[in-house]
């Protein structure tokens, strides 16, 4: 056996992480099983006793009629919903299950340009031509809101034939658009609305949060359990009402993408998540709630920083009030700055960071500690840096969208070949590009670089932020159609 077959990398960083007790702001909200379900103490320590597969009495997935169908029955229930599916593949494949149910090759679907780039996989999938809305722009954050009514409006308007409209709801940072009136518009057109509710599972369960989204109208809904709703990382949920969507359609589509070996740890998570928010959401989510109130507050009060609040967002906006986000840029620092100091000098863990700002998650399993340890860290900072005259500028938004010349399904498999950045101008790129975070694409499959893209890409370059989507993340090069 050769000696570094001996090592264990991943096993090895998971014990120094647990040994390392560093405060968690982040993802999932369960905080390594502070918030779980009841139930799960009788399984917690037989973790591989229930590694199990398809035997008799524990249901099939792809086709269920026993306790995997009550299960989801309950989970439709709770969040009243006509139909819910278990996924084992996250929201991900959710979402490119109700491409492939909603549009055929060639068929129009109006989605936002930041969408998850799950939905570019959904398109090359099921061949749908997207019609995209770009979103306005929080201006001192320089962080997307997502399209609003007047946008949908227009958009339906110039593309009668589009199939649907999907939508994010809430985005990364917590902004939700008003859901009800979407669907208003889209229904008046005759269209489907879509929400990815990825970030939303918790919604329904206080008033203090946004309406979910099927209350709101969304006649399908996509919502990653493993997020805020305490189940293992990978499980979500996929909800059905109305009638625009077929359910066997969407169960065949489930079972092409999904795996056929589901794991039934991460099954039995998705009963015990809603077993848990139907028993003591409202109780949990209280406390999350009182938790992100104090750290909003307190944040907001340290010189150099700036608190997201719904004052920052145009009208019809709301925000998840567990979900904070800030900014260090009067300290002149970027939001990958003041994460990896918060990491190496206090030991807090965020959950997102781009280039103004920070993102923190206070889960129904976050505690006292760690929103303490959060402020602290945050005023030391404040207090080493001090405010400066001439703050952090927001970076370049993203250049206007380019030309198209073909279908991210035609452009996925076109031939490819590599050509160093600088010479992309007026060439069709063959992969997607975006700094991730947020994750908004720059350009598309099938979407001709301009020569600001290509100046704007240059800058991403030399900014050293990370990239998401091409073979090169350093992009000194991108693939192109032949």
């Amino acid at each position: 056996m050769q000696d570094d077959q001996y090592e264990a990398p991943l096993y090895t960083s998971l014990l120094k992480y647990l040994k390392n007790g560093y405060a968690h702001l982040h993802l999932p909200a369960h905080r390594q099983g502070q918030a779980i379900s009841a139930l799960w103490k009788g399984l917690e320590q037989d973790l591989f006793k229930i590694d199990l597969t398809e035997l008799p009495g524990l249901d099939n997935l792809t086709s269920p009629s026993g306790s995997i169908a009550r299960a989801q029955s309950l989970a439709a229930r709770l969040y009243g919903a006509k139909r819910t599916f278990f996924l084992v593949n996250g929201t991900s494949v959710g979402l490119q299950a109700l491409l492939m149910a909603l549009c055929r090759p060639g068929e129009k679907i109006i989605i936002p340009r930041d969408s998850h780039r799950s939905v570019l996989a959904g398109l090359v999938l099921s061949g749908a031509d997207p019609v995209y809305l770009v979103s306005s722009v929080a201006e001192e954050f320089g962080i997307p809101e997502g399209p609003g009514e007047a946008q949908v409006s227009e958009a339906l308007d110039a593309c009668g034939e589009a199939k649907g409209v999907l939508t994010t709801y809430p985005n990364y940072y917590g902004i939700a658009a008003d859901l009800k009136k979407l669907a208003e518009i889209v229904h008046r057109a005759g269209r489907p609305l879509v929400a990815d509710e990825a970030h939303a599972a918790h919604f329904p369960f206080h008033p203090s949060l946004p309406e979910g989204g099927l209350s709101c109208g969304a006649d399908a809904s996509v919502m990653s359990m493993h997020k805020m709703g305490g189940s293992l990382t990978q499980s979500s949920l996929l909800h059905l009402q109305g009638e625009f969507f077929d359910p066997g359609d969407v169960a065949a589509a489930l079972a092409f993408l999904q795996t056929s070996s589901p794991s039934y740890p991460l099954l039995v998570s998705l009963d015990l998540a809603r077993h848990m928010l139907a028993e003591k959401g409202r109780v949990l989510l209280e406390g999350a709630v009182q938790k992100a109130v104090q750290v909003r507050e307190s944040a907001g009060k340290i010189p150099g920083l700036k608190v997201l609040d719904s004052r920052h967002l145009r009208k019809g906006y709301s925000l998840d009030p567990t979900r904070i986000t800030i900014s260090g840029a009067g300290l002149g620092l970027s939001g990958f700055q003041l994460s990896a100091m918060l990491y190496r000098k206090y030991g807090v863990n965020v959950e997102m960071a781009d280039f103004t700002n920070i993102v923190v998650v206070i889960g129904v399993g976050a505690t006292e500690e760690d929103c303490v340890r959060l402020v602290d860290g945050l005023k030391e900072i404040s207090l080493e840096r001090q405010p400066v005259a001439r703050p952090l500028c927001t970076p370049p938004g993203p250049p206007a969208l380019p030309p198209r010349q073909l279908t991210p399904r035609q452009a996925w498999f076109s031939g490819k070949r590599k050509v160093p950045l600088e010479h992309c101008s007026g060439l069709v790129c063959g992969e997607w590009v975006a700094v991730y975070p947020p994750g908004i694409p720059v350009v598309y499959p099938g979407e001709e670089f301009t020569p600001e893209i290509v100046e704007y890409l240059k800058w991403v370059k030399a900014s050293g932020a990370p990239v998401a989507g091409p073979a090169d993340p350093e992009l000194r090069t991108v693939r192109v159609i032949e």
